[in-house]
């Protein structure tokens, strides 16, 4: 990994990472919503994601939503789906859901769009009573109590030191330590794997620590075993 491109990355995130604005979602989760699901963890809580939409059932999910409140739950395919990915394979449990914060109307009833993270959730159930997928969710929030914002704003320290590192870039100074960790966790590059498993992690700061971890071992050298295990060695 080239830190200087990685926090160019970082940056342009932040571009797209602009406070919500009128009908920014304020009351709790709807219990049903849409899902949108893919093979990458895309979105993460107050970070934002640009999207095309061209298949025919998501286009009818986002020409639904815009009638509604605009959420979105984007969920991650289980590794096989490509077997059945025309139907409903399987999503991982824990997705973030999404507020739609712009939209362009394209020919052929595709859309462009900006997704604003929200929340985060757990998949409780599905209905087949749409085109696309409907899912019954709860509310995942994370809140941060005193002691974890102080430690919070410790391992940003760090974290920000790592991804400008060799670079000229900085970070916004506007950027809130949620904002950051979030935004490195929807754009660092990394395997599927480890991005959901940053989603479910159940507070930021877990996420931020595991981000330095996750970065700081980029600079030894990887092995893996027989088993699939990474094993890490100066």
């Amino acid at each position: 990994m080239k830190f200087s491109a990685l926090a160019k990355v970082v940056c342009v995130a932040a571009l797209l990472c602009h406070p919500c604005t009128a009908g920014a979602q304020s009351a709790p989760l709807p219990s049903t919503i849409p899902i949108f699901p893919l093979e990458v963890t895309m979105l993460f809580p107050g970070v934002s994601r640009p999207l095309h939409i061209f298949e025919p059932r998501y286009r009818e999910m986002i020409a639904d939503a815009l009638k509604g409140d605009r959420i979105i739950g984007m969920a991650t395919l289980k590794p096989g789906y490509e077997a059945s990915y025309a139907g409903r394979p399987p999503v991982y449990d824990i997705g973030c859901a999404g507020l739609i914060t712009e939209v362009e109307e394209l020919p052929g009833g595709r859309f462009n769009i900006v997704l604003r993270g929200v929340i985060k959730f757990r998949i409780a159930g599905e209905n087949d009573t749409r085109s696309y997928r409907l899912a019954t969710v709860t509310e995942l929030p994370e809140v941060i109590n005193e002691a974890d914002g102080v430690a919070l704003a410790k391992v940003r320290e760090r974290l920000e030191v790592l991804i400008t590192k060799g670079s000229t870039s900085t970070v916004s100074p506007g950027t809130t330590d949620e904002e950051l960790v979030n935004m490195v966790s929807q754009y660092l590059p990394m395997t599927y794997a480890q991005r959901q498993e940053l989603l479910e992690l159940p507070s930021v700061l877990l996420r931020a620590k595991t981000l330095v971890q996750l970065i700081e071992s980029e600079s030894k050298e990887k092995l893996t075993v027989s088993t699939g295990t990474p094993v890490w060695r100066r």
